[in-house]
């Protein structure tokens, strides 16, 4: 029994980018972060390539992703709710 049973996984709210791979979707996700100095917030953007097992995502989608163990060379996100 480690650690991972009990920890939550991550989840994430994004839109999709990209779906021109197989089962895979690229998903944008956006965050708003304070300027070190001018204190205005900036977006910050970050791409996740999720598993999306059944291809029914489209670009433009907003879609929630959550943590898995490494599924290939970029993928380590799983697609749960479209």
């Amino acid at each position: 029994m480690g650690m991972e049973d009990t920890a939550k996984k991550k989840t994430r709210v994004g839109v999709v980018a990209s779906n021109k791979m197989e089962k895979t979707v690229v998903v944008a996700v956006e965050r708003l972060v304070p300027h070190p100095k001018y204190k205005k917030y900036i977006r910050r953007r970050n791409k996740f390539s999720a598993h999306d097992a059944a291809d029914q995502c489209q670009v433009g989608d907003r879609v929630l992703i959550e943590e898995s163990r490494p599924l290939s060379k970029t993928k380590r996100w799983w697609l749960l709710k479209s």
